[in-house]
């Protein structure tokens, strides 16, 4: 689904230049010519980016990026003339994620748009990995089940990890080779076998009869979807 925008600007010739570009590059697009137009529509069109004008006709656009804080921490790319940096500074301090100097090529507001949303996403992704009763801590470097801490070796760890990333997946040698060592290793794929031995003396209750740690013979690994 398309990311949708919000555009707030009350020049009306810099609102088509802009959404003209974001709709041309797959995103949707709300606009307002005001602070007051833009909070409401921030309420209810729940967009993922807004792109706000510091220089409004009601609300200054530092009020209206103050409002927004003060409930979501959604991004925003404040359009600003003013070329102090205490401007651009106060932005920033208030909860802005980047600022554009006007005038500007909107090619440029585009790549912002794209590169704040790249940051936003990788802020989202899980801390945790959950599979069932399986947890694993990304920041602790961590791994328990059924609330039992296990211990693991890094390389063990990073196995599971991509495992438990996908479960259901299937995982050849070489795929968990790469997310081990890169694509420049010198092991050898038995390697894999070994950790993933290890792996199952840990986590299963008969190793030798494995139930989560799957086998797919002459393909490679994946870890079961639903707990047995």
């Amino acid at each position: 689904m398309a990311k949708r925008i919000l555009v707030v600007d009350d020049e009306p010739k810099i609102v088509r230049l802009v959404r003209s570009y974001l709709e041309s590059s797959g995103f949707q697009t709300v606009t307002a010519s005001t602070g007051r137009e833009a909070l409401d529509l921030f309420r209810t069109e729940s967009p993922a980016l807004v792109v706000l004008d510091l220089m409004l006709p009601d609300l200054d656009g530092m009020d209206v990026a103050r409002e927004i804080r003060q409930s979501s921490p959604t991004p925003i790319i404040m359009l600003t003339a003013r070329t102090e940096d205490v401007d651009r500074v106060a932005g920033l301090e208030i909860g802005a994620d980047d600022y554009v100097v006007k005038p500007f090529n909107p090619r440029e507001v585009l790549a912002r748009v794209r590169a704040v949303l790249r940051r936003a996403e990788r802020a989202e992704v899980p801390h945790r990995i959950r599979t069932g009763t399986l947890v694993i801590d990304l920041d602790r470097h961590e791994v328990t089940r059924h609330g039992d801490r296990i211990e693991l070796t890094p390389m063990e760890f990073e196995v599971l990890k991509a495992l438990a990333e996908h479960p259901g997946r299937v995982f050849t040698r070489a795929h968990l080779m790469d997310a081990l060592y890169g694509q420049t290793h010198a092991s050898t794929e038995r390697t894999i076998d070994t950790h993933v031995k290890n792996l199952r003396h840990k986590l299963e209750p008969d190793p030798e009869r494995p139930t989560f740690v799957l086998t797919v013979h002459g393909v490679g690994y994946k870890l079961r979807e639903d707990e047995p």
